[in-house]
């Protein structure tokens, strides 16, 4: 058993070199925010990475909470492409459950591994601008696109990185909400995707990982990719390979590789230590993805 130990930790030398001073956006989501080992997994995860020197950012979303509380106020989710359709009365219902519930939990959860995370609104210090977002849906080829308008969402226009690098430098953990403020200070609900990738591109982060709640990109076969660079990733989308709601956590992956981002990561969360498992082990457990 302790061989067994020494040997990851020799296989995880070269990693934790590698990574010591670098900033790794995760997007936290899907089933490891919901089972309770899982969550206590994620906090001891995170907090290893903040004590062997890496700089953590967590950006979160909360899907299954929002429409948990809809449901409680009698209120029906409505999406269109993945976007939750968003009035008044539903906006403040996902304010505070992923700027309070939400994130107050995962904050306490890592603090409670001996971390110092603080969470954060995209509201908070201007860290998120953001302006409403019109979704173009076409059903038809032959007919014109329909243009949809989701009510108060919104993508973003600007990230306020040095509200994250001030806490960053303080040895800090900062856990963001995806929530962000129009330019009349009105608030608009943002995917969680959208905004790890702007963050990460913002800090001009090293990695960027996305918990899901599948293994990552399979081929053809059924098979998972272990490694895959951005232009057969684009083709595997074009041909259909790739379709559903693994389309938008590619655009979002390869929009992020575009603009500086070295690597992106494409992980299951539900399974145990998955982020440590896809850093610090030379098979990793999901698709990295990579610009070349």
């Amino acid at each position: 058993m302790a061989q067994n130990a020494a040997d990851i930790l020799i296989e995880a030398l070269p990693y934790i070199r590698c990574f010591s001073g670098m900033t790794i956006v995760i997007k936290y989501g899907g089933h490891a925010m919901v089972d309770r080992q899982l969550k206590e997994d994620f906090a001891r995860d995170i907090t290893l990475m903040k004590f062997i020197g890496i700089n953590p950012v967590i950006v979160h979303g909360g899907g299954p909470q929002i429409n948990s509380v809809l449901d409680q106020m009698g209120i029906l989710p409505k999406f269109v492409r993945g976007m939750r359709l968003t009035d008044e009365h539903t906006m403040d219902v996902v304010e505070m459950v992923l700027g309070g519930k939400v994130n107050k939990e995962i904050v306490a959860g890592i603090n409670r591994q001996g971390g110092m995370a603080v969470g954060l609104s995209g509201k908070d210090g201007g860290l998120i601008s953001a302006k409403k977002l019109r979704i173009i849906h076409q059903e038809d080829a032959d007919k014109p696109p329909e243009i949809i308008d989701p009510g108060l969402v919104g993508k973003v226009t600007r990230i306020r990185s040095d509200v994250i690098d001030t806490l960053v430098e303080r040895n800090f953990i900062p856990v963001i909400a995806p929530v962000g403020a129009g330019a009349n200070g009105e608030t608009y609900n943002i995917n969680a995707d959208l905004v790890a990738s702007s963050i990460a591109q913002a800090l001009s982060a090293g990695r960027l990982i996305f918990l899901t709640d599948v293994d990552g990109v399979m081929d053809d076969g059924g098979d998972l990719i272990a490694s895959i660079e951005a232009e057969r990733i684009k083709k595997m989308v074009d041909d259909k390979t790739i379709s559903g709601g693994m389309i938008p956590k590619i655009e979002c992956a390869l929009e992020a590789l575009n603009r500086g981002v070295e690597k992106v990561h494409i992980i299951n969360g539900s399974k145990k230590h998955a982020v440590i498992m896809e850093l610090f082990t030379d098979k990793g457990v999901g698709t990295e993805v990579t610009g070349g």
